[in-house]
């Protein structure tokens, strides 16, 4: 006989949730393999053997629709709405542009913006900066757009735009309400503008997805999208990520003299920021038949969240979970997604990574908590907003 679903009444995703997202979806992954949440009437999966079977398997966790799925919302509708075979003709336009081939070009002036943000700093050793503020976002801010080919104008917009299209991925509770009257419409015409083909610099990542539309492997108003998708999926999280490795270089002091004293291992840094406290909280699907997980029946039709923050500090998967450890065996981990959807822009975040991590590391001795991080208010995506610290600057 099936079992029933384990039903739990509590809001995840009101802001106190959000203040406290860890210890939240911790709690999720352990109530029981398949979690019904009343409130929502969505069913959550939280434990990684689940997590990462489900994300892999596409026909039957499908991405063409999800909890709170709005098709007429800011988000892009591409790519992250889509099942192959589509998906897959349109992933392989904007993979080659992502290429490690095609973006090898980019390594050197992703290293000399931030070599030239982190020098900027060190006549503020030994006072409290916000790292998000002052270090991982000026980055991914400049460097994005530089690559995407945008007008100087209007970039002050980034942030609110992002903070609009992660609302949408979450309930339409008071922080989407928040995120949606951030605005006075100024950012959704910023938006719309920065994905026009003639708006867009003829050498810039952005003009490749019209020139793939020019030979016939995509659609014009897919390349408008594919540009869209890439300005509002490729900031935060990596500005995010970053900065939880610089939250966890406070609070594991120890790891980060480990990559100060092997350069080498600033890469691994970053994928355990990705294990250790990923930048999302989930990724939505719906059933497209019936499937059984531990005796429990979700039946075909159900909008899921595939929970890869709490699978990826999983004690059942990782030892010392909640430690960061950047000499740990992390392959495997669900930070990136998984399968046929998973990160597209990995090459991109991984260069934009050695650059940065690459920097701070070269030119700062340590770092130590000067308050306690602001979460971002925003229910899906998750990381500081404000991260208080204080560094000592490295003699070079």
């Amino acid at each position: 006989m099936a079992k029933e679903a384990y039903v739990c009444h509590d809001d995840l995703f009101n802001a106190e949730a959000v203040r406290n997202a860890r210890a939240v979806d911790d709690r999720v992954r352990e109530l029981a393999p398949v979690v019904k949440l009343a409130r929502e009437n969505i069913t959550m999966i939280a434990r990684y053997e689940h997590v990462s079977k489900g994300l892999a398997d596409w026909k039957t966790f499908s991405s063409t629709s999800r909890p709170w799925h709005d098709p007429k919302s800011v988000r892009p509708e591409i790519l992250l709405t889509d099942d192959p075979p589509r998906h897959t003709q349109v992933r392989a336009v904007i993979s080659s542009a992502l290429s490690t081939q095609a973006l090898s070009k980019m390594a050197d002036a992703f290293r000399r913006d931030a070599d030239a943000l982190v020098r900027g700093l060190k006549e503020k050793s030994g006072t409290v900066i916000d790292a998000v503020a002052d270090i991982t976002q000026p980055f991914v801010y400049k460097v994005l757009p530089d690559l995407l080919g945008l007008p100087l104008e209007g970039r002050e917009h980034m942030y609110a735009f992002g903070n609009m299209v992660w609302a949408t991925m979450g309930p339409p509770n008071e922080l989407y309400k928040a995120a949606m009257e951030d605005t006075d419409g100024a950012v959704l015409e910023w938006a719309n503008r920065c994905c026009q083909r003639e708006n867009l610099a003829p050498d810039g990542l952005g003009m490749q997805m019209y020139l793939a539309a020019d030979r016939g492997e995509i659609t014009p108003d897919e390349a408008r999208l594919l540009v869209g998708i890439l300005l509002s999926a490729a900031a935060d999280t990596t500005v995010m990520t970053m900065a939880n490795a610089i939250r966890a270089f406070c609070e594991f002091p120890d790891q980060y003299q480990l990559i100060r004293a092997d350069r080498s291992l600033v890469r691994a840094a970053f994928e355990e920021s990705l294990r250790w406290d990923s930048p999302s909280r989930m990724a939505g699907r719906i059933t497209m038949r019936d499937v059984e997980i531990e005796g429990v029946v979700i039946p075909k039709g159900e909008r899921c969240g595939l929970m890869f923050a709490a699978a990826n500090r999983d004690p059942r998967k990782w030892q010392d979970p909640d430690r960061f450890d950047v000499k740990r065996d992390n392959r495997g981990h669900v930070g990136w997604g998984y399968g046929v959807h998973s990160c597209v822009g990995r090459v991109l975040a991984g260069l934009e990574a050695d650059a940065l991590l690459g920097a701070v590391v070269e030119h700062i001795e340590r770092f130590e908590a000067a308050g306690p991080p602001e979460p971002w208010m925003t229910t899906i995506g998750h990381g500081p907003a404000k991260l208080p610290v204080r560094f000592t600057a490295a003699v070079n």
